[in-house]
């Protein structure tokens, strides 16, 4: 596994090079939506309306957020369960989304459309919202005001801590991780690759 500090503005100048396992410190600008916000969202591209944000060489995160802390920009922001868009990001990754962090498996769907489209999913730490809130210098809601904390906010990151989960191209292994979380300042993963004939090795 690699480690990289990297910033959502030039995505296209990395997206593809990533491997799954890899360590992401990200910082840069991503949004956050869920189910609800993505359903509407589904509605809003059925209607031909314009989008709360641009699609093209986007980062969602799956996260509601908690309200703000006295002294930092969010509250605790972990991730919510992948498998709940993957009724719509097939669509929103055939429209230029790059990337999506969140936690659990993907679908077929999501995977092939990743590897099509040149898209990564990104594995949070389950548990960690609270730190990651620390890491987020801005914090502002952009869309659908009526969802509270499911709401579209646009965030702007600072070494937002995670794993590379899928990658976009011919991997045939998948890695299983296991986190060690210790604290803000020594945190590791464990990966467990399953390989395609399912071979079963640890990192």
């Amino acid at each position: 596994m690699s480690e990289y500090y990297l910033n959502t503005e030039n995505i296209n100048e990395w997206v593809e090079n990533l491997v799954a396992g890899d360590r992401v410190l990200l910082s840069g600008t991503v949004y956050t939506a869920r189910d609800a916000a993505h359903k509407r969202i589904k509605e809003l591209l059925n209607e031909g309306k314009d989008l709360p944000f641009d699609l093209v060489n986007s980062i969602v995160y799956f996260a509601g957020p908690t309200p703000e802390k006295e002294g930092l920009a969010i509250g605790s922001i972990g991730p919510t369960t992948s498998s709940r868009m993957d009724c719509f990001s097939p669509l929103m990754i055939s429209l230029g989304q790059k990337a999506m962090i969140g936690k659990g498996n993907r679908s077929e769907d999501v995977i092939n459309a990743m590897k099509e489209y040149g898209a990564v999913y990104f594995a949070a730490i389950g548990g960690a919202g609270a730190l990651y809130s620390k890491c987020v210098e801005e914090c502002k809601v952009i869309a659908f005001d009526d969802l509270g904390c499911e709401s579209v906010k646009e965030l702007k990151y600072f070494n937002f801590k995670m794993y590379l989960d899928r990658f976009t191209g011919n991997n045939n292994s998948r890695p299983l991780i296991v986190y060690d979380y210790q604290n803000e300042d020594n945190w590791r993963a464990i990966s467990i690759w399953v390989a395609s004939d399912g071979t079963i090795s640890a990192v």
